[in-house]
């Protein structure tokens, strides 16, 4: 039996159907049009810039002929002058004050760039500029008698294009000189060359004979304009070419002059350099590509299309020009910026995708609302399931307007889903009961612990300070009475010796400071049993001096060792400290230094200014070593009492004179020499200074 289309359509699977219905006739036809219709509008496009261009380069060049016309009706109209033929053969005749008074009356009313007078033969006979011309330079003598046409010949005054050399650029004044030398710009793609600058000068030319009544040539008027740096001309062929609002889209036109493949006049910009005067400089000497320049001055072609101007991509037309001998020596150029028509195209072709993306998406919401009855409960059935898994257990499918197979299906899936909520509701609510009382327990025990922990630590804490105590006290006690006999023995002494004291006064004076120091350790032993009731006495101290006092006292132990010496004195302040105490200070420092190089090494003593962040000022003392430097693990507890890595030592030094520093407002730090210091620890001493003090 034959099956009707909607039967064979009915009978597939439910994926097919929707890939059938949505994705055939989008991926068909519609892309297939888009494409086509995109690729002949970008055709299309292009050819009328192409077209734009070329009538834009007819322009240009048709005021570029009118220019030409106009110089040699200039020109002529000069030589036809009265007044010149007068000058020339009245009674003033040859009065040069007389002629160069006419000719710069007549460049000013033509608005010519120079105007010259040469004799029949075609030497220079008077310029249009400073009288020291007229001497016989060698630029003045070398006239152009090839401009000049063959006398007899009354032809029509025509002007041409004429490239000048150095050697040929007699008839130009020294300010149209300064124009002509263009330093040459590096450009992306130009033809590599050897030179640095165009010093040639391009020049519209035209040249007429002064006749007199009998039709001699009484002389030949020479008159022209410089298109070197001639940016009026060249703005004005612009502004021709392209009026304000004549180009859409904020595109910009531009014109330009070539002498061979350089550009003497132009009003293309350097975006990416800036004059003196802060403005946008021209690209004055910048060259045109390779292949445009053999295109137009090399096959004498017109060329038409994008190229690459300057900086910036442009729709450019490039003509030859041609001088009175019919060879090319420049170029004439026309062009637009491409990129506002270039997003212009790319909107047309994004306005087409957009018209059949609408389509499509038409097509696409017709589609799934027509299989919306196939596949939502489905769907609802999916997300419900995919919701319960992660977590979410009250998700139901709830109601569906389908009343076939898949809603009872979506029914029967619900009703299961309250049978399993209910039992697992059941099974969370002992399981949180059970965690309830683990985390209890586990928390009390916690607890129990880091109580222990801290106890056994204040309690040994407590028994160190308390050894400490009583060893320190026990040790002043005992100390203070040798130190008292031997103060009153010395006092002693020198009432017996009366005026024999002089004698031994350096040697009692040591005695006496010795027995100081003795006090002061003694002072300090009992600080640390009685820290509260210790006062000691603050005097200025110099780092550099309390330094070479440290190597005096420890000289015993330099000297059985190869240890050197660096020292870095570099502060000007004096620590506010007690004296002795700071030496006890730095011997600590010393001895440990020392006791960390026993092969030799070297020791570095420095001093510098101390000025910390928000804080007052102050001086820092360093003692570096190059030992093997501070265990890591050692650095954390290095202050700390009884902690030593010294076979023999007690472990309170460092606590010590951590002590004494931070009683007098300062503070002792300890690390390791960075990589490219070396290696080796430094400790430093961060003392306030006088100016803190005060």
């Amino acid at each position: 039996m034959t099956l009707r289309w909607p039967g064979r359509f009915a009978a597939w699977p439910i994926r097919r159907k929707l890939l059938a219905m949505v994705l055939l006739p989008l991926l068909g036809v519609l892309p297939l049009l888009g494409g086509v219709l995109a690729v002949w509008g970008n055709a299309a496009l292009d050819r009328l810039l192409i077209a734009k261009v070329r009538s834009d380069l007819a322009v240009a060049h048709g005021y570029f002929e009118r220019v030409l016309g106009e110089v040699a009706a200039s020109t002529g109209s000069v030589a036809d002058s009265l007044a010149l033929n007068a000058a020339l053969t009245g009674a003033a005749a040859g009065d040069r004050a007389v002629l160069r008074a006419l000719l710069l009356r007549f460049k000013a009313r033509e608005g010519l760039d120079f105007i010259n007078l040469r004799r029949p033969d075609g030497g220079l006979m008077l310029a249009d500029f400073d009288a020291a011309v007229d001497s016989p330079a060698p630029w003045a003598v070398a006239a152009d008698r090839a401009a000049l046409p063959a006398q007899g010949v009354a032809a029509r005054t025509a002007a041409a294009i004429a490239v000048l050399a150095p050697a040929e650029q007699g008839l130009l004044s020294p300010t149209l000189r300064e124009r002509v030398a263009l330093p040459l710009l590096a450009t992306r793609q130009a033809q590599p060359t050897a030179r640095s600058q165009e010093d040639r000068a391009m020049v519209v030319r035209a040249t007429a004979p002064v006749r007199a009544i009998d039709g001699r040539v009484l002389a030949w008027v020479q008159a022209g304009m410089l298109l070197n740096r001639n940016l009026p001309f060249i703005d004005h062929i612009n502004q021709i070419v392209y009026p304000e609002a004549a180009l859409p889209f904020g595109s910009k036109g531009t014109a330009t002059l070539f002498l061979d493949d350089v550009r003497i006049s132009t009003n293309v910009r350097l975006f990416d350099a800036r004059s003196a005067g802060g403005g946008e400089q021209r690209a004055i000497g910048t060259r045109v590509s390779v292949a445009v320049r053999e295109a137009v001055l090399g096959r004498g072609e017109t060329w038409l299309g994008r190229a690459f101007v300057v900086n910036d991509w442009y729709v450019s037309a490039y003509q030859p020009l041609l001088d009175a001998d019919g060879q090319r020596v420049g170029m004439l150029y026309v062009g637009y910026l491409e990129w506002p028509f270039t997003w212009l195209k790319y909107g047309v072709l994004a306005g087409i995708g957009a018209v059949f993306f609408g389509v499509i998406l038409l097509a696409a919401l017709w589609s799934a609302s027509r299989a919306r009855a196939i596949f939502r409960p489905l769907e609802l059935m999916a997300h419900t399931m995919a919701q319960v898994e992660s977590g979410r257990l009250a998700a139901r499918v709830g109601p569906v307007a389908s009343g076939d197979e898949i809603g009872a299906l979506a029914g029967h899936l619900d009703h299961l889903l309250d049978t399993v909520a209910d039992k697992t509701a059941e099974l969370q609510r002992w399981n949180a009961e059970l965690d309830a009382k683990v985390a209890e327990r586990t928390r009390a025990l916690a607890e129990r612990t880091q109580a222990l922990a801290d106890a056994q630590a204040q309690l040994l804490r407590t028994e160190k300070m308390a050894a400490v105590g009583q060893l320190t006290a026990s040790i002043a006690h005992e100390v203070n009475n040798p130190i008292a006999v031997i103060q009153g023995n010395l006092d002693l002494m020198r009432e017996l010796l009366g005026p024999d004291v002089a004698r031994v006064r350096a040697e009692l004076r040591l005695a006496d400071e010795q027995i100081e120091r003795m006090r002061l350790i003694v002072t300090q032993l009992l600080q640390f049993a009685r820290p509260t009731e210790f006062a000691g006495y603050i005097e200025a101290v110099d780092p550099a001096r309390a330094l070479d006092d440290c190597l005096v006292l420890t000289g015993h132990l330099m000297a059985r060792t190869r240890i050197a010496v660096v020292r870095q004195v570099c502060s000007a302040r004096r620590a506010q400290i007690n004296r002795q105490e700071l030496l006890q200070v730095l011997v600590n420092l010393v001895v440990n230094a020392i006791h960390a190089m026993p092969d030799g090494g070297t020791l570095t003593l420095g001093s510098a200014d101390w000025d910390p962040p928000g804080g007052p000022p102050g001086l820092r003392i360093t003692v570096a070593d190059t030992g093997p430097g501070l265990d890591p693990g050692l650095l954390g507890e290095l202050f700390q009492p009884f902690v030593t890595r010294k076979r023999g030592g007690t472990g309170l030094g460092l606590w010590i004179s951590r002590g004494i520093v931070e009683r007098y407002g300062g503070h002792l730090h300890a690390a390791n020499q960075s990589a490219s210091e070396g290696r080796g620890a430094v400790l430093t001493v961060c003392l306030p200074s006088e100016a803190a003090a005060a």
